[in-house]
Parts: structure tokens; C-alpha cells; sequence
């Protein structure tokens, strides 16, 4: 009898020894809220519990470490290894693509769900970015509705919203771009985001046409990037390694930390590519740190750094002939001058959140950021230095107006900027086979940049199927340019500040049913011009140049259909542009601005998503995102020819992004994107066209959990599998000197091959 009782004791003693009990809160990680009724079961087990109201989980394990499976309607399921439970866990869970008209919008001025929210709102996903090859974000931006990026090499790419910015010659204008909320576009509007790796992106929003009172001069639209944070409680490192075509090589070290007031995530990457092109070469090392602490219930402190090195040369654009016959040469001139661009660039940024009550808080931002440049051309040499400063603050409140629920902001952003530019003959025929070489001095500029934002917001809750939105943005940009070359009779100096502008917008949703809403809004937005436009042939500044300025007209709907399985988006706009900016070319490679005329920008955007079960433990996800453009001169004159009623250069007649997604239980996912872009007009006469092209891309990986805490992932795909010939992107109105051709096109790379491999461990 004692000798059984004894038995039980050590083995009920032993029970307690082992057992141990895991606790945590489970949030969506679109909103931020908890999430009742979720499934917490351990895995390849029968044991488990679901979540309360509050998100709270509690559950008794046998032994640690333990592997734990969260699942919920709507939901991507997500696993997670606990090896310590004196820690609480804090679990995020994100809404699957079905589920997009729940995510809640950060960069709109107040927070709302997508569907309730009356504008055109792109979402690019974790999903989204796992599809391609990871070299460069703007593959990925490109496949959204309206969006169109010319993608002439890794380090040359300009993007265009609904066709606005389509007429720039080289760089990303009219729209603007955030990453966590600290601005990554020069004062003048510039936007590069070929320095953002994707290994530190979580999710982008891109808020199409001025559609938006928060971010100022942008009359395309804003994009917004939001870094990827620890996934779960604990620490973890991993190395992503990828190899493929033309000399690609991607390394990727990262490290994360999260626990229940921390949240910290480094990355460092390493780029490089030998290029489909002569005179291709291309060498990028960026280090990113994000991270996230909160003091206390009231105050959330954030912190972002960011450093960049890029070595890339240019092969620049060809001639028709050229891309038909030879398209992985150079560009003569580039060639034979070795030409390139090198920076080192830098970002920093703190933002704290204090939490005054429930219904009232404030967010002040503060930045900086740095580039130091050089870029010898066939034509000069261009050295710039650009520091910039800034400040952004904005105040949310809630409160309820005769039985109206009633939110508010308002908010500012100042920035300044201190631009250097100095320029230098190239003597690269002098000296044959030796590349650009420096001589004497061309120009040297010193510009301070400065522009005010002053935006408010009224959201008006009417009812649970009626909203209201009004806001107002006030900008003043001005700029002062010292010359300091005295080596001529020119003297560029000069002081120049753009009128004040005051842009309004109105928004209203309606929702038809539970899942069902239509939107209509009204929108005034502008674009200032860059320096570089305001400067004439003589150096002088144009003082009679005015920033383009133009009306979005939108409706659309958005909702779920078959039990939330598939999701919708259909939206109409009509944006009509005044005062339109045109680059007129006055040199090789060399443009002047100046206004004249407008345009129509009218076009059908349309997007679904569905998700359902092929069998038991395969679900598919075939999607379709598509624009239908119809953008032209409105009225046009330039020397003396009228242009009215030709279409738009530069951006293609429709794109259509189609592709399916096809996930297992066992960790194999599978990934096809098609992509088919219309014929795109190469100039204002509409002389010539682009011709339309089709690709398709495949990529597939294996996900796998190894003994002892490590993870690991292969990968590899094929880009272009047809191995199509076409042209990736243009220069609109390109003039052929010395009785030459113009050139109009960079060419796409040919079939090109990528794999790879993803250690982690977790700690």
C-alpha cells in the first residue's frame, strides 16, 4: 500500500515538474486589436484552447520547447516554437487576402478599414512581395492597379500613379513615399525607392491620385512602407542567400528580438549583379534597424536607421535597332565613358506616440537623412551633397457630437533641405579605355529647399452604413539657389517661393450590405516643379513656371463575396491635370521644364482576389489586378504644333497583373504571376508606340523545421519563361543628335534563373 502511494506522488510530482503553463494575448496585426475565439493547439497534438474576448490564451503544455498552431477564419494560420513560459506571448496574426477589406489603413490620416475608407488603396502584402525574385521592391509596386514603374535597370526605375509622373525622363516624380511615416522624397518630390530592401518590408499602402490631406505635394499619390517587425516572442537570427542569372548574388543577415515592450529588428544585405547589359554592373550594401518600445501604457517610442551604398553603372537607353538586334550593348557614349553613379545615402528617424486618453493622442516624428553622390555622364560629371531636416506631428480625437461619432486630426510636417551640385567636364575622349576623367569645373550650386504641410481631417460616423470625410491640406514651398561658380557671366542666384496652395478633398462611403460598400470623392492635388525644371537654357530661373495642380473625380466599390471568399475591387476616376509640366529637351540627355497644358487622365482600375481549398491541406489564391487607361492631351501646344487629343507617352493603354498562389500544409508554396502590359505611346505626336508585351514568372519554395529550433527555406524560380524581347522602359519625347536614332528604349532582361536558401534559428 505505501509502496503505491509512493508511486503516485512521484509520478503526480513528476507530471508537476514537467508541465508547464504558456500564456499570452493573441492581436490582429492589420489593427492591432485582440482577437477572441482563435485555435492554440499544440502541434501534431490534440491538445489546445482558443482565446477569450480580451485575445488572452492559457494553456498547460507537457514540456518545453513546444510548437504551437494559431489558426481563425480569415486568418493566415501561423506557427510559433515556445521555449521559455515565464515570458507572456504576444501573437499577431494577419488577415488573409479574402480578408483584405478588414485591414486597417495606418496611412490615412485617421485609421479606418480599407472598405470603409473612400479612396483607392492599394495593399502590397507579405504574399505579394514572397512572389518574385527579391531584388528590387519595384517589382512588386508595379503589379497593383493603376501603378506603372518603367524598370530600366536594378538601379534605374521611375514610377507613374494613373499616369501622372509618366512624362519624367529618369526619376520617380509627382508621387511621394514614407517609410514609417519619415519621408524618403527629396523636398523637389523625388522619390527612389531602389535603396529599400525588401527584407525589412511588411506591408506597403499606396493611396492612388491625391486622394490623401496628409502628405502635401504629390498629385499622383503616396506611398507608404511599413517595416517588418519580430513575428513572435524570444530572439532570432537568420542568413537568406540567393544566387541566379547575369551574376546575381543576394545575402541577407538578420537578427529580431520581441518580448512584451520590445520589438527590434537589423538587417544588413548585400546586392550585386554582373547585369543582362554591357557597362551593367551593380553593387548595393544597406544596414536597417526598426524597432519599437513601449514605456509604458501610455507612450510608444520608435526608432529607424537606415544606410546605403550603391555602385551601379548605366548602360542607358537604345535605339529601336539597337533593342531589335543587339539589346545587352551599351549605349555608346555610357559605354565608352564608363558611365556610373555611386552614394552613399542615410536615413534616421525617432517617433513617439503619448496616449492622453482613449479617444485622444498625439504623434511627433522627427528626421533626417543624407546623400553624398557622384555620377560621371557622357556630358559632365555630376557631384551633389544633400543634407535634409524635418518634423511631422499630428493630434487624433474621438468624440461624440449630438450622437455622431466624430474623429479629428490635424497635424504638420516642415522639411528642409541644403542640395550641393557641382558639375565637371569628362574628358573620357582623351584618354580611351580609361573611362570618365575628370577636368574643369562646369557649375557649382547651392540650394536650401523648404516646404510647409499644415493638414486637418473630420470624419463623420452618420450611421454604421453612412461615413463622411473632409479634409484640407495648406503647402508653401519655396527654395533659394546661390551660385558660386564665377567662372562665366551667368549668374543663377536667385530666391523663388510657389504660391501657397490649398488643396480640400471630400469622401463619403456607403455600406450596402455587411460586407458591401461603395465610395465616391472629390480631390484637389498638385506637384511643385524640381529645381533642375525651373532653370532655363541661360541658367537663369523661371520665375512664370507653376506647380501642376489637378481634380480627382472617384467612385468605386469594394466588398466580399461567397462567404468572404473572394474579394472585389472596382474603381472610376477622372483626374484632370492643369498647368502640365513638360520636359523639353534642349541637349544630349539634357531637359528644361515648363507648363503647357492639360491633360485627362480617365481609367477603370479592378481588382480580385479569392481564396478557397483545392482538397484538404491545399488552398489556392488566383488573383487579377488590371487598369483600363484612357489618358490624353486635353489641350496641348507646343512650337507651334497642338497636340490635343493625342494619348498620353509613357504609360501603357491598360496592365494586367493575373497570377495564382497555391499553398500546402507541409510548407510547399507555389507562386505564378503574369503580367501584360498594352502598347505605349513613345511621344507627344504619338509618331510611334511601344510595342505591348506579355510575361509570366514562376517561383516555388519549401519551408521546413529542422531538431533544435532551426527553420529553413528553399526557393528558386524562373523570370520571363517565355524568354519574350521587349522594352522595359522608355524616355517619352527621346531626340536622335548627329543624325542618330532616338533612343527611346532600355530593354528587359531575357529567361533568367534564381534560387536560394533561408536559415533561422530561434533562440
Amino acid at each position: 500500500m505505501e509502496k503505491n502511494i509512493l508511486i503516485f506522488l512521484l509520478l503526480f510530482c513528476s507530471g508537476n515538474i514537467f508541465s508547464q503553463q504558456v500564456e499570452g494575448t493573441v492581436l490582429n496585426a492589420a489593427s492591432g486589436e485582440p482577437m477572441a475565439s482563435v485555435a492554440i493547439k499544440v502541434a501534431d497534438a490534440t491538445t489546445g484552447t482558443v482565446s477569450a474576448e480580451d485575445g488572452k490564451f492559457s494553456l498547460v503544455v507537457s514540456r518545453l520547447p513546444v510548437r504551437l498552431e494559431f489558426s481563425a477564419l480569415g486568418f493566415v494560420n501561423k506557427e510559433l516554437t515556445v521555449r521559455n513560459a515565464a515570458e507572456e506571448l504576444t501573437v499577431y496574426l494577419f488577415p488573409e487576402a479574402e480578408a483584405l477589406s478588414e485591414i486597417v489603413l495606418r496611412s490615412t490620416i485617421i485609421p479606418n478599414e480599407l472598405r470603409q475608407t473612400p479612396a483607392a488603396v492599394s495593399i502590397i502584402s507579405e504574399t505579394d512581395f514572397e512572389r518574385f525574385d527579391e531584388t528590387n521592391i519595384v517589382k512588386v509596386i508595379n503589379t497593383a492597379p493603376g501603378v506603372y514603374v518603367h524598370q530600366g535597370a536594378l538601379n534605374t526605375n521611375k514610377l507613374s500613379i494613373r499616369g501622372i509622373g509618366a512624362r519624367s525622363q529618369y526619376s520617380t516624380n509627382r508621387v511621394k513615399a514614407y517609410f514609417e511615416e519619415i519621408p524618403i522624397s527629396t523636398a523637389e518630390g523625388e522619390t527612389t525607392l531602389d535603396d529599400i530592401d525588401q527584407s525589412m518590408i511588411e506591408r506597403a499602402e499606396i493611396i492612388k491620385g491625391p486622394n490623401s490631406s496628409v502628405y502635401g505635394a504629390g498629385l499622383g499619390g503616396v506611398i507608404n512602407l511599413y517595416a517588418a517587425d519580430a513575428d513572435e516572442d524570444g530572439t532570432q537570427a537568420s542568413t537568406r542567400h540567393t544566387f541566379g542569372s547575369f551574376g546575381l548574388m543576394k545575402n541577407t543577415v538578420k537578427a529580431a528580438h520581441a518580448s512584451g515592450s520590445t520589438n527590434l529588428v537589423a538587417a544588413y544585405n548585400h546586392l550585386e549583379s554582373d547585369g543582362f547589359r554591357e557597362n551593367g554592373d551593380y553593387e548595393r550594401d544597406s544596414f536597417t534597424v526598426h524597432g519599437r518600445v513601449s514605456g509604458s501604457d501610455n507612450g510608444t517610442l520608435s526608432v529607424l536607421a537606415q544606410f546605403t551604398r550603391l555602385m551601379a553603372y548605366i548602360p542607358s537607353s537604345l535605339n529601336r535597332e539597337t533593342l531589335e538586334h543587339d539589346p545587352s550593348s551599351a549605349a555608346y557614349t555610357w559605354g565608352a565613358a564608363q558611365g556610373y553613379e555611386s552614394y552613399d545615402k542615410g536615413l534616421f528617424g525617432l517617433s513617439y506616440r503619448h496616449n492622453f486618453s482613449d479617444n485622444f493622442y498625439n504623434t511627433t516624428s522627427i528626421f533626417m537623412n543624407f546623400r553624398d553622390a557622384y555620377e560621371p555622364r557622357p556630358f559632365d560629371i555630376l557631384k551633389e551633397e544633400q543634407v535634409a531636416t524635418g518634423a511631422r506631428t499630428k493630434f487624433n480625437f474621438g468624440i461624440d457630437l449630438a450622437g455622431i461619432e466624430t474623429e479629428f486630426s490635424v497635424g504638420s510636417e516642415i522639411y528642409r533641405e541644403w542640395y550641393d551640385t557641382a558639375t565637371f567636364e569628362n574628358l573620357y575622349e582623351d584618354f580611351p579605355g580609361e573611362g570618365s576623367v575628370a577636368g574643369n569645373s562646369l557649375s557649382n550650386n547651392n540650394q536650401d529647399r523648404n516646404y510647409y504641410n499644415f493638414f486637418a481631417q473630420w470624419n463623420f460616423a452618420f450611421s454604421e452604413a453612412f461615413q463622411l470625410e473632409t479634409g484640407v491640406n495648406l503647402n508653401t514651398t519655396k527654395y533659394k539657389l546661390t551660385d558660386l561658380f564665377n567662372r562665366d557671366e551667368v549668374d543663377q542666384s536667385g530666391d523663388y517661393r510657389f504660391e501657397t496652395i490649398l488643396s480640400p478633398r471630400m469622401g463619403a462611403v456607403y455600406n450596402v450590405s455587411e460586407n458591401k460598400s461603395v465610395y465616391a470623392s472629390i480631390s484637389h492635388g498638385f506637384s511643385t516643379p524640381t529645381v533642375a525644371e525651373t532653370l532655363t537654357p541661360e541658367g537663369q530661373i523661371n520665375t512664370d513656371l507653376e506647380p501642376e495642380t489637378g481634380i480627382n473625380y472617384e467612385v468605386g466599390f469594394k466588398g466580399n463575396w461567397l462567404n468572404n471568399q473572394l474579394y472585389t475591387e472596382v474603381a472610376l476616376f477622372s483626374i484632370q491635370v492643369e498647368n502640365l509640366l513638360v520636359a523639353e529637351r534642349v541637349g544630349q540627355d539634357q531637359y528644361i521644364g515648363r507648363n503647357a497644358g492639360k491633360t485627362d487622365h480617365n481609367g477603370i482600375e479592378f481588382l480580385l482576389n479569392y481564396n478557397f481549398d483545392l482538397t484538404r491541406g491545399i488552398q489556392a489564391r488566383p488573383y487579377v489586378n488590371a487598369a483600363f487607361n484612357f489618358f490624353e492631351f486635353d489641350e496641348f501646344t507646343d512650337d507651334g504644333i497642338d497636340y490635343s487629343g493625342n494619348k498620353l507617352p509613357g504609360v501603357p493603354e491598360r496592365s494586367i497583373t493575373a497570377g495564382f498562389d497555391i499553398f500546402t500544409d507541409p510548407g510547399f508554396n507555389f507562386h505564378a504571376v503574369f503580367q501584360h502590359q498594352g502598347e505605349m505611346p513613345l511621344d507627344d505626336a504619338n509618331s510611334g508606340f511601344n510595342d505591348n508585351y506579355n510575361l509570366l514568372n514562376l517561383k516555388a519554395s519549401y519551408n521546413l523545421n529542422l531538431p533544435g529550433g532551426f527553420e529553413t527555406q528553399f526557393f528558386g524560380g524562373v523570370n520571363n519563361i517565355f524568354d519574350e524581347a521587349y522594352a522595359a522602359s522608355i524616355i517619352p519625347n527621346s531626340v536622335g543628335f548627329g543624325g542618330s536614332a532616338p533612343r527611346y528604349y532600355y530593354p528587359g532582361n531575357p529567361r533568367n534563373y534564381f534560387g536560394g536558401v533561408q536559415l533561422k534559428y530561434l533562440f
